[in-house]
């Protein structure tokens, strides 16, 4: 492969788009364009404008946004035409890229532990009610859990509560 402006070129070019395609669908002016083929860097606005025309020309050609913007970092940093305003933006850009993805490992993180606290739920569920099926029909259940007993000791304390707020 050659560098990064000729290897755009060429995948401009291998899927048949004019450069004035791009910049109508784009609203990116040509010499822009040029200049990021060219590999002159300097020609363009510097900043994060110089990634969205990398992103937006990687759109308009149908390739990876993300990639190709990374190559262009890359390349625009090797070329040695960074000036000093922009190392500071690539460097805040390559921050944000991470701080994202923290931010969707962290996120991911939690839905797992979410899934997997609701299947040891599902699972507990699952074996109170077999547990109790089973015992049902060996006519054991109703012996475990005296629920006259219980129930009669509810009511009698919500008649308590109940008599308490009355006053």
């Amino acid at each position: 492969m050659g560098n990064f402006g000729e290897d755009l070129r060429m995948e401009r070019l291998s899927r048949g788009i004019a450069l004035e395609d791009i910049t109508a669908a784009t609203k990116i002016s040509q010499r822009h364009l040029l200049a990021l083929e060219e590999g002159k860097f300097r020609q363009l606005p510097g900043g994060i404008l110089s990634k969205g025309i990398v992103r937006g020309y990687a759109r308009a050609v149908g390739l990876d946004q993300r990639d190709w913007t990374e190559r262009f970092l890359r390349a625009y940093v090797a070329s040695g035409q960074m000036i000093d305003d922009d190392r500071s933006w690539v460097e805040f850009a390559s921050n944000v890229g991470k701080a994202r993805v923290q931010q969707h490992d962290a996120v991911e993180m939690r839905l797992r532990w979410i899934g997997a606290i609701l299947l040891l739920l599902v699972v507990a569920v699952g074996a109170l009610l077999t547990v109790r099926f089973y015992g049902v029909r060996a006519d054991w259940w109703p012996t475990l859990l005296p629920t006259q007993e219980v129930s009669a000791s509810l009511r009698a304390l919500y008649d308590r509560i109940l008599s308490q707020v009355n006053r």
